[in-house]
């Protein structure tokens, strides 16, 4: 018996392999199907299944082509209903794989059709639950994903709390928990950064295990505190119930080299979005006018999914040499397949045809021009990262509330821009760019500098109200 979690950081995401005497079943796959093709063929086997927990919203799976190019079946739960041919599992229903059994356990809550597998060994023992969304380490998953005119939140949120008591709960302690997702995901709020656990600990950490909730208390603690998820949510939960286009098409057609002759054709095109992925190094060094800046070494997909709403929006990119397709496989993860293609030689060709490039102003933290009584502090961070600690006076505009948030800003005022580390603040500062903003100057470093710096703060780093005793 083979078990391999694949754990897909940008996502907080995980797939399973497993496999058993030349048998393969892959659990929650990513869009691309090379990998778990690979994995196969090494292990001399075939993949057999390829079982989901449920419609994932997070990320479009790649069910449907991994199925047209091994043959393998694809498992759905209960009700669910879907625009392409997949097994309808049933509660209790087993899946060989070799010498060892993937049972099917009903366990809806946070979709209605979720479901989890629980893994029996060669020797006939309950070895560990492909959990799903149904729960993850330290929480559980969100039920206001799924809701419609059929189902309430909180009626999803009574059939968790009987999926983890009558299903989950009554599972031996030992057993190992695989959930879907880890820390970062939007699909929980309090999941931990361990990727897997066994339930008997969880029982004692997890406060949706506490034995002593009522179904009334689990239910308002379920739905407490829940974030507006992202918008591609839904784009994404639709898509993963029709057939979408074929990651191979989606990659060849993102590869396509665009050259200096076509760059005034795409100029024009007022609906073409220049997507810039290098560093905020590179970026603001550099950069494409009216280019948006979304670095591929951060949490990619999830701030494209937030900041690009048109889920069909033409992209064009700008990408470091040798990682284009891994920009356009990372992009159709979460279902933004239109990528006309990328600038053939990046910046440095555009530049070189004549074409003008702009470059983002930076600061240090400890310069003195940021003492001035009258600088403007822009903090794009979260609202708790705000909260915990901040420059006296800022003007706090959450990134995933930029579109909406920026006209409180004055356009003549010079503004310092700064997030945890460097990479929001480029973001941000690419946006406002985009949408007439000129004097905006980022911080290097963002906070994780200002707090080493002179520059006065909410609460200092000795923990004090103000900052009179530096």
């Amino acid at each position: 018996m083979k078990i391999e979690q694949l754990y897909t950081k940008c996502l907080a995401e995980a797939t399973y392999y497993v496999a058993s005497e030349g048998e393969v079943a892959i659990i929650d796959p990513l869009r691309e199907t090379a990998p778990y093709i690979a994995m196969a063929n090494a292990d001399n086997a075939r993949i057999k299944y390829i079982l989901l927990t449920h419609f994932h919203a997070d990320f479009v799976s790649g069910h449907v082509d991994l199925a047209r190019e091994t043959g393998a079946t694809i498992v759905y739960g209960p009700t669910a209903t879907a625009d392409f041919d997949f097994h309808v599992g049933k509660d209790n229903e087993v899946f060989k794989i070799g010498a060892i059994t993937l049972k099917l356990l009903h366990t809806p809550g946070h979709t209605l059709e979720s479901s989890s597998y629980l893994l029996i060994d060669e020797l006939g023992k309950d070895y560990c639950l492909f959990s799903g969304d149904a729960l993850f380490i330290g929480d559980v998953g969100r039920p206001d994903l799924a809701v419609s005119s059929l189902v309430t939140k909180e009626e999803l949120a009574a059939k968790l709390y009987h999926s983890l008591r009558d299903v989950i709960m009554k599972l031996p302690d030992d057993i190992i928990i695989y959930p879907n997702h880890g820390r970062g995901s939007a699909c929980g709020k309090n999941m931990s950064n361990e990727t897997f656990d066994n339930l008997g600990n969880q029982k004692k950490v997890n406060y949706a295990l506490n034995p002593e909730l009522s179904k009334e208390e689990f239910v308002k603690q379920v739905l407490d505190g829940l974030t507006v998820p992202p918008p591609y949510f839904s784009k994404n939960a639709m898509m993963n119930k029709a057939v979408n286009k074929s990651i191979n098409t989606v990659i060849s057609e993102g590869l396509k080299p665009i050259t200096a002759d076509q760059y005034q054709h795409y100029l024009t095109l007022n609906n073409v979005l220049f997507l810039d992925v290098r560093s905020p190094k590179e970026f603001s060094e550099s950069y494409i006018p009216n280019s948006i800046f979304i670095g591929l070494d951060g949490t990619f997909a999830p701030w494209v999914g937030a900041l690009i709403e048109n889920i069909n929006q033409p992209i064009i990119l700008i990408a470091p040499e040798g990682r284009e397709e891994e920009a356009v496989t990372r992009l159709s993860r979460i279902g933004y397949d239109n990528v006309l293609g990328h600038i053939k030689g990046g910046v440095k060709a555009w530049e070189n045809d004549g074409l003008a490039v702009h470059k983002v102003d930076c600061i240090e933290a400890n310069d003195i021009e940021l003492l001035n009584d009258n600088s403007s502090f822009l903090d794009v961070r979260r609202i708790r990262e705000f909260n915990e600690n901040n420059v006296k006076s800022a003007c706090h505009m959450p990134l995933s509330k930029i579109f909406q948030t920026n006209q409180e800003l004055d356009k003549k005022v010079n503004h310092y821009v700064y997030c945890a580390g460097g990479y929001r603040s480029v973001i941000a500062i690419s946006i406002l760019k985009r949408l007439g903003f000129k004097n905006l100057i980022n911080i290097n470093g963002g906070f994780t500098e200002i707090v080493k710096s002179n520059i006065p703060l909410k609460i200092c780093k000795n923990n004090c109200p103000t900052c009179a005793c530096r």
